[in-house]
């Protein structure tokens, strides 16, 4: 009987003990949990332009395992992407198969990371440039604002994120007519609504300054203060009540 209360209070004793030791640990997480997440959307959003400084230097190895990875989560589609290291920060559809390949095919439009007139690309569209350079800004100004405002409720978080859908819909939808030839490529419908006062480079193609580049930009802005505004409250709460019951 003795040696089975001695066994039970040594089993407590080391759940006890386990405890005490997972304490510090849910302290710390509690503490710095903000800037872990900083930190990893920090490296996560930063890599895509490390490829093109890797090009640069000569360690195209480096950089193609980038580009390799990223190409899993992006189209990659050169006219809507950055280029770094050349004469111009983007390149419409026609210059790049000008001083590339004649095709529209977005399977091997894909392909093309830049060279040394072009300069060389970033390894993910603007719109992902966007959306995850927002979340990592928004990141680092949730703590400090955080007790400005209220949590986002839900339909706050559906209406900050329809814009990027509606906007990647219609563009995928539109590159079913072909690169180059959709309805988001003239944007003439837009020309009805706005009339003509605006510049052709405004209502055509995806460079910088026209219609689809800014909404690319501005839906994904959207999209990280939403998720931000959204999740970081939650996350905060539930790592504070996890350290209560701890």
């Amino acid at each position: 009987m003795n040696g089975e209360l001695t066994s039970a209070g040594a089993t407590v004793s080391e759940q006890s003990l386990r405890s005490s030791r997972a304490k510090p640990f849910t302290k710390q997480l509690v503490q710095h949990w903000n800037f872990i997440i900083i930190v990893l959307l920090g490296i996560y959003a930063g890599l895509p332009f490390l490829a093109p400084v890797l090009m640069r230097m000569g360690l195209s190895g480096s950089a193609q395992a980038i580009y390799q990875v990223y190409s899993t989560q992006c189209h990659q589609l050169p006219e809507r992407s950055y280029f770094l290291f050349g004469p111009k920060l983007m390149y419409s559809l026609e210059e790049i198969q000008a001083g590339w390949q004649d095709t529209t095919n977005p399977l091997i439009l894909r392909r093309f990371i830049g060279s040394p007139d072009f300069g060389w690309k970033v390894a993910w569209s603007d719109r992902m440039v966007s959306m995850y350079t927002s979340l990592f800004i928004f990141a680092i100004l949730w703590q400090p604002l955080r007790k400005m405002g209220k949590r986002l409720p839900i339909w706050g978080l559906i209406l900050l994120i329809l814009p990027l859908f509606l906007d990647g819909a219609t563009h995928a939808i539109s590159d079913f007519s072909g690169i180059g030839q959709g309805f988001r490529d003239s944007n003439l419908w837009l020309k009805y609504i706005l009339g003509s006062n605006l510049s052709s480079s405004f209502y055509s193609g995806d460079g910088i300054g026209s219609f689809n580049s800014w909404m690319r930009i501005i839906s994904g802005i959207l999209f990280g203060l939403g998720v931000i505004w959204f999740s970081f409250p939650y996350l905060d709460r539930w790592l504070r009540e996890a350290q209560a019951k701890s």
